[in-house]
């Protein structure tokens, strides 16, 4: 069972596949490709959707190569929860249509679970960034590639992290009015790092790409600043660009406005891991202050039976996801008796993770939000969207109340209780907070549920799970069980 159907998730369920194994591939979206590959709705006739992603030719080969008759597909599939029974005894629960509001439960056994589940935005309050116009960096990106629209006419890009290239270069060959990017950080310290650099040399290609592309359309690159308040009425009119010390502070007397009707603004990415630490599985802190899973040299957690690949051991990139979800294919196939697991491929792909990681984590360290950002923040600045909670009533539960963590923030303020389950504040309400990076997350429900989804669930355990190794040319047929669809889940 693979859940996430972005770059490792795919990759991960095509190489499962072809070294013999039955595969189910489950993700929320109605496409697979995840966020970086992001499918275009097919009732807007796209002709050319590779045009607006890099390097398209590599998912197109391995989502063909996912056609095997032994990978089932199950899209618009919303996964909120996981069970262990055993070792290799496993249940996948979901729930089914477009915002998993669908009462029909699908209960899918599987011997083995690959976690490919991505990572969501990371998003630091400032005053107004509650405006309409106001969309995060990947949001922005998932407009233009999913629904062929802008978030605006003239849209400033901000935030921190290489993310923010990405966009501002998609949004201006796109037609966007792109007047300047606004990194937190700076670039200058790549250059502490000379033998990362030298061992990544598509690295600074991408660089120099998306360098050229912003040059070429007159985008202006601040770095050390960022927007700290958003102007406007009805919605995004301008923004108020700061300068910044070293430690994200303000510089006072240098804010500058820029008139747009949009701002697109991240501060990096979390690992989306709420489903693995719900069953115990060991995180570790990443260098920019955001937990990761903890993996083996196969991608298996500290729980075993249970693999990730990709963003949930740590964000880095998209070559990352697909070097993690081939090795943590392989790995579990040899687990499960159809791989050998050993000989030059694994060798090879353990080497290339390894360069690819150092690079992503000397890129995280780099771009890490510093604590003088909450400088940033009035106390009237909403930091909990969904329960409407103040920066100001944040810092009385510290000050006065005795909260010392985010925890007890939450319990006496509301602050991360909302739809979103702290998704979104739950970085600032850490940080506002003194813990630094939020906690590990264990709950029973991964994302909403109707209560009339539990309520048809049938009591009896799953049968035979469908995902038993389909027959491998060197090993005898296995048992098998017809497939879980869409159509007919095993409820």
């Amino acid at each position: 069972m693979v859940v996430g159907g972005g770059p490792a998730g795919v990759v991960g369920a095509a190489t499962a596949a072809e070294l013999g194994l039955r595969v189910a591939i489950v993700d929320l979206g109605p496409h697979l490709g995840g966020q970086f590959y992001r499918t275009p709705a097919a009732e807007l006739n796209a002709t050319r959707p590779g045009a607006l992603h890099h390097d398209w030719p590599t998912f197109e080969r391995w989502h063909e190569r996912m056609a095997a008759p032994r990978v089932t597909r199950l899209t618009r599939h919303h996964v909120w929860a996981i069970e262990r029974h055993a070792e290799q005894e496993w249940t996948v629960h979901a729930v089914t249509g477009a915002d998993g509001n669908d009462t029909r439960p699908v209960r899918i056994p599987a011997r083995a679970v690959l976690l490919a589940t991505g990572a969501y935005e990371r998003q630091l309050p400032f005053k107004g960034w509650t405006l309409p116009g106001v969309v995060g960096a990947g949001g922005a990106q998932a407009m233009l590639k999913g629904g062929l629209v802008l978030p605006g006419k003239r849209v400033v890009v901000a935030g921190s992290g290489p993310l923010l290239l990405a966009v501002a270069s998609s949004l201006a060959e796109a037609g966007a009015d792109v007047p300047a990017v606004i990194e937190a950080s700076g670039y200058l310290g790549y250059a502490r790092h000379p033998r990362t650099l030298a061992t990544n040399p598509h690295k600074l290609v991408e660089a120099a790409t998306h360098g050229a592309t912003l040059l070429r359309h007159r985008v202006a690159l601040r770095t050390r600043s960022a927007v700290t308040e958003v102007h406007g009425a009805e919605r995004v009119e301008a923004v108020t660009v700061t300068r910044l010390d070293e430690r994200w502070r303000p510089v006072p007397g240098t804010g500058r406005e820029i008139a747009c009707d949009a701002l697109a603004v991240g501060h990096g990415l979390v690992p989306a891991i709420e489903l693995a630490t719900t069953l115990g599985c060991a995180t570790r802190v990443t260098p920019d202050h955001t937990l990761a899973l903890a993996l083996d040299i196969r991608q298996e957690t500290s729980v075993r039976g249970l693999w990730a690949a990709g963003e949930p051991g740590g964000v880095g990139g998209v070559q990352v996801a697909l070097t993690e979800g081939e090795l943590a294919a392989r790995a579990v196939a040899a687990r499960l008796g159809a791989y050998p697991g050993r000989g030059g491929r694994v060798r090879r792909l353990r080497s290339r993770r390894t360069r690819l990681r150092t690079f992503a984590e000397a890129m995280a360290g780099l771009h890490a939000p510093a604590p003088g950002w909450r400088e940033w923040l009035a106390d009237d600045t909403e930091v909990c969207r969904c329960e409407e909670v103040t920066a100001g009533a944040i810092r009385e539960a510290v000050r006065d109340q005795g909260a010392r963590d985010a925890r007890t923030v939450k319990l006496l303020t509301r602050a991360g209780m909302g739809w979103c389950q702290g998704r979104t504040c739950g970085a600032a309400v850490s940080c506002l907070a003194g813990d630094g990076q939020p906690p590990a997350q264990r709950r029973p429900f991964a994302v909403p549920v109707p209560l009339g989804a539990l309520a048809a669930l049938a009591p009896e355990a799953p049968e035979d799970p469908p995902l038993a190794p389909a027959p491998a040319p060197s090993a005898a047929t296995a048992r098998t069980a017809a497939p879980v669809t869409p159509e007919e889940p095993q409820t």
